[in-house]
């Protein structure tokens, strides 16, 4: 995802510098500074730290301190001018944006496309997330494959990019589902990078637009929390992430 200059703020949030820009033209040549030209901002916010013990998925709230980090994401907003608000149906997600709404006045806008992995039993285990990014086809019995979340997310995206042209959006959403997006813009997203970004709660990452061509990408902040999950291979995890900025 390319090199990062880290810094710390007094509410203990991880923040970035400037991460890439795709636009393939010189710095003092982009279109984003052209005349006429009508980018699309896009920040897509992965929701809070959920209630882990809660079993069923759309309804899963947020934990306490969840909720207070949702504060983060309104810090981070509130001076961004934003224009509209999509969200995943999901509880989790869409509470970790309604404060930044209610903020602006706006309603939050859901889409089902918008959703989690629909997941198996065992679907979350650390063997499960390389087999998948292995193969974006294969998924457990009852859960969904990489490809199958990737095609209803982009769907969702470009018909929102479609109709919010040149404005500033807040896409509030998911760890599985925003990797299939960052892997549509960048095809050697995988593994690693799904893992990187596992327990970052919330997640704010902006991906500026000219029509549906992406034109560059800006991580934020994120705030990172210990995984409270089942079977997860920690251990794995650590082998495959080094130089991972905390």
């Amino acid at each position: 995802m390319g090199a990062f200059q880290q810094k710390q703020n007094e509410k203990k949030v991880t923040a970035y510098a400037i991460d890439r820009n795709d636009s393939g033209l010189p710095e003092e040549k982009s279109e984003m500074d052209g005349p006429g030209s009508q980018i699309t901002k896009v920040y897509f916010v992965r929701h809070a730290q959920p209630e882990y013990a809660w079993e069923e998925d759309r309804t899963r709230p947020l934990t306490d301190e969840g909720r207070r980090d949702t504060e983060i994401v309104l810090d981070f907003l509130k001076d961004k001018e934003i224009d509209v608000f999509y969200s995943s149906p999901y509880k989790r997600s869409y509470d970790t944006i309604a404060t930044t709404a209610a903020f602006y006045g706006k309603e939050i806008m859901t889409d089902e496309r918008l959703r989690e992995r629909e997941k198996g039993p065992d679907g979350n285990e650390y063997g499960m997330f390389e087999k998948r990014w292995a193969d974006h086809d294969y998924h457990e019995e009852n859960g969904e494959s990489i490809s199958m979340v990737q095609r209803k997310n982009m769907e969702a995206l470009t018909e929102i990019l479609s109709r919010n042209k040149g404005k500033k959006i807040v896409i509030a959403t998911h760890g599985t589902a925003l990797s299939t997006i960052l892997h549509f813009y960048h095809a050697e997203f995988g593994c690693k990078d799904f893992l990187r970004i596992i327990d970052w709660m919330p997640y704010i990452v902006e991906l500026d637009f000219d029509a549906d061509r992406l034109l560059s990408e800006k991580e934020h902040c994120y705030i990172e929390k210990e995984f409270q999950g089942n079977k997860r291979a920690d251990h794995a995890k650590e082998q495959h992430l080094e130089g991972v900025v905390k």
